[in-house]
Parts: C-alpha cells; structure tokens; sequence
C-alpha cells in the first residue's frame, strides 16, 4: 500500500520552460471509476502502467501502480477505455529541492495547464515558483477522472 501526497496549482506563465529537465508523453484512459477509487491504463513513451487509487478529494490518497505489457496497456486504450482519453505531456522542473510536474495538456483538455509537486508529509513547506498560480486541490474538476467526463475545452 502506498500513499501519495500531491498538491495541484494552475500554471499562470511560461517560465516554467526554461529549467525543464526531461519531459514525458502520456496517454491514459480509466477502466472504471466509481465513489471509492479509480483505475487508469497510462501509456508513456515506451513502458505502461495500471494504477488504481482512491477517490478521496483533497492531497493525500491511497494509490498503487503496476506495469503492464505495453501493446496490452495500448489495447486497453482502444477497447475498454470511456473517452475522451487524457493525452498530456509531463514537464519535470527543479526549484529548491523540489521536483514539480507540469502537465500540458492536448485534445479535448487543450489549455489546459496544472503543475504538481508529490510532499512526504502533509505539513512538509515548499517554496512556490512564481509561474503558479491558484491551489486546485480540492477542485474535482481538476482530477483527470473528471477531465474525461468533463473535458476542459467545453467548460
């Protein structure tokens, strides 16, 4: 079992991009979801992954991840997934001690993007770059399972 402790903010500007250390194509799709938790297929670059982790809004959730066989995983996607299926690019950007992931995301959620940063401790202080902007968290909206149903291009 594993817990994840991760806060999302709006990105307000570009300047995130000049201090990206390496960057990651996903595209994932959810098998099912329902009040207690989710299960996602994601596809990267070259490796795919099941994760399965709780609907609980707000930082801190239980989540576990798996590899899966990579033409399985693109199968999945095909057949099984409900779309529109997230498509993002993931940016890994350093700023004092912390990596944030900025997520840029495509298709149905284009315009879209968030950056977040993975805490060990629910009180553990970070430093905020000046390129975020307000704290979605607790935003439902936010969350990718809702970005299916949801897209951001027709709010």
């Amino acid at each position: 079992m594993a817990q994840e402790i991760e806060r999302k903010f709006l990105v307000i500007s570009d300047t995130w991009k000049n201090n990206v250390s390496r960057r990651i194509h996903y595209r994932q799709g959810y098998l099912c979801g329902n009040a207690h938790s989710s299960i996602r297929v994601r596809v990267s670059d070259d490796a795919a992954h099941l994760n399965i982790k709780s609907a609980t809004p707000g930082v801190r959730r239980e989540e576990f991840e798996y590899p899966v066989p990579l033409h399985e995983a693109q199968r999945m996607l095909s057949v099984l997934c409900e779309g529109p299926l997230i498509e993002k690019t993931r940016h890994f950007v350093e700023h004092r001690g912390h990596t944030w992931e900025v997520d840029v995301f495509e298709g149905q959620n284009q315009g879209l993007v968030v950056a977040e940063i993975e805490l060990s401790r629910d009180d553990e202080t970070f430093e905020r770059p000046d390129w975020i902007g307000e704290e979605v968290s607790h935003d439902l909206r936010y969350y990718n399972t809702s970005l299916v149903r949801h897209p951001y291009t027709r709010w």
